[in-house]
């Protein structure tokens, strides 16, 4: 893809290109195509009318989202780039729809570790971490929203901040750990892995179907003991 992306200023003029002006064309020109993706996918998840919060609508926007974003090559400035970008968008930001867009981007990255600085964002992001697949690590400095590592699929999940509600909700296998504080439902329907939330919880989730809970070395849910989070 690069390759092609340099043949598009190969008409310019020379001397009027700089190889640091030529790199910082080809940036934006995938920052634009990232927008143009993204567009689609908001008018996709508006005509639908459908909540995010229900899981079919979840992973039709999911894999929305990953198609969109086939034969794109980038990187973990490029990941932490969109996500400012998304504080001056002119397009409007569907918060669940945005943060599936990033976690797309996490989950397809080549590197196996990834931290984003979330303090210097404004916005708050639902649904960070979510599907993140075992062997990658994401750490999220700054505070997250609701969802934060739902259907988490093997990933290790570090929040250094606090999560919303619903925090691995959902969650398949994996850990999450938050350094602070997590909201309400956490763990809800949960079938593995660990969570470790060392700050208050507002409450422990229903219906959890396996894994554990912790607030801190506290073993909340279930009864026995499976190991700490470290």
């Amino acid at each position: 893809m690069t390759s092609r992306l340099f043949d598009d200023f190969e008409s310019l003029p020379i001397g009027k290109v700089t190889p640091l002006r030529r790199l910082l064309l080809v940036r934006e020109d995938i920052l634009n195509r990232r927008f143009e993706a993204y567009a689609g996918l908001l008018e996709e998840a508006i005509k639908d009318l459908v909540s995010l919060s229900e899981e079919s609508a979840l992973v039709k926007a999911y894999h929305s989202a990953e198609a969109a974003f086939g034969g794109l090559d980038y990187d973990a400035d490029d990941i932490a780039e969109f996500c400012a970008a998304l504080e001056s968008c002119s397009l409007p930001v569907l918060n669940p729809v945005s943060s599936l867009f990033l976690s797309v981007l996490v989950n397809g990255i080549p590197e196996d570790h990834l931290e984003l600085p979330l303090s210097e964002e404004r916005r708050i992001f639902q649904f960070l971490g979510y599907r993140l697949p075992e062997g990658k690590t994401l750490i999220l400095r700054g505070e997250t929203g609701d969802f934060t590592g739902a259907c988490l699929m093997g990933g290790r999940l570090i929040v250094e901040g606090s999560a919303g509600n619903w925090c691995g909700a959902g969650m398949v296998s994996g850990e999450i750990l938050v350094r602070e504080s997590a909201g309400q439902h956490t763990g809800a329907w949960m079938q593995g892995g660990r969570i470790c939330i060392e700050g208050p919880i507002g409450s422990v989730g229903k219906n959890l179907l396996g894994g554990s809970i912790y607030q801190g070395e506290k073993l909340l849910s279930p009864q026995e003991a499976r190991g700490t989070l470290r």
